[in-house]
C-alpha cells in the first residue's frame, strides 16, 4: 500500500481533516515558507492528532540546536531534511528515521538519481524537483531508485494515480496540490487525493 503524506499542515483542523481522510503522515514545515509553523503551533497540532498518524518535521539545513529543540518538544515519527545537508549530518540523527530530499534536475535519468541518492544511508529518499516548486518530474525515473522512495512535486488528485503506476513508490507527498490557499488545506481535495492513491493501489493488485 502506498503511504500518503500531506505536507505543509499549519493548523489543528487541517491536521485532523488529513487524518480523517486517511493520511498516514502529515508534514510540519519549520523552514521559511508560507507553510512554516512555530514550535508552539507544532505542539498544538501534535496534540490534536489521533494515534497512529505520524508527524514528519521538515527542515532545511537546520542547526543542531534548532533540531534538538524541535525533537524535545514535538512527538515526531520522522525527520525530513530538505536542504543541502551532507550524508554525515543525516546519519548523525539516530533517534528517528530520516527522509532525505534528493533534488531532481532537468535531464536526470534513473541511474543519475540513484547514484546521488545512494550517498545517503537514510530511512527513505524523497524525490522532488525543488523546495515547494509544485512541479512534477518524469515519474518513471523514480521506479528503481529504492524500495523506500517517496515521490513529491506537482502531485494532485488528478495525476497521483499516474505517478504511482509509473514509479511504484513507497510513498507520495503532496502539499499545494490539496490546498485552497498557501498553507490552507482543502478537505475535499485531500479526500480525493487519498481515494486516487487507494484506487491506484487496488488497480496494481488486479
Amino acid at each position: 500500500m502506498t503511504r500518503v503524506k500531506i505536507c505543509g499542515i499549519t493548523n489543528p483542523p487541517d491536521a485532523l481533516a488529513a487524518a480523517e481522510a486517511g493520511a498516514d503522515a502529515i508534514g510540519l514545515v519549520f523552514a521559511p515558507s508560507p507553510r512554516q509553523v512555530t514550535l508552539e503551533r507544532a505542539v498544538e497540532i501534535a496534540a490534536a492528532l489521533p494515534p497512529l498518524v505520524s508527524i514528519v518535521g521538515v527542515f532545511v539545513d537546520p542547526s543542531d540546536d534548532e533540531l534538538d529543540e524541535a525533537l524535545f518538544q514535538v512527538r515526531f515519527g520522522a525527520i525530513q531534511l530538505h536542504g543541502r545537508e551532507p550524508p554525515a549530518f543525516c546519519e548523525s540523527i539516530e533517534v528517528l528515521p530520516v527522509i532525505k530530499r534528493i533534488q531532481i534536475l532537468e535531464g536526470d535519468t534513473a541511474a543519475m538519481v540513484a547514484e546521488r541518492a545512494r550517498a545517503y544511508s537514510v530511512g527513505a529518499w524523497l524525490l522532488d524537483p525543488g523546495a515547494g516548486s509544485g512541479k512534477p518530474f518524469p515519474w518513471a525515473i523514480a521506479k528503481c531508485a529504492s524500495p523506500r522512495t517517496i515521490v513529491s512535486g506537482g502531485l494532485t488528485p488528478e495525476n497521483v494515480g499516474e505517478a504511482i503506476r509509473a514509479a511504484r513508490p513507497y510513498g507520495v507527498d503532496v502539499s499545494s496540490g490539496v490546498e485552497k490557499a498557501p498553507g490552507m488545506k482543502d478537505e475535499a481535495k485531500m479526500r480525493a487525493f487519498i481515494q486516487a492513491v487507494r484506487a491506484a493501489d487496488a488497480g496494481d493488485r488486479t
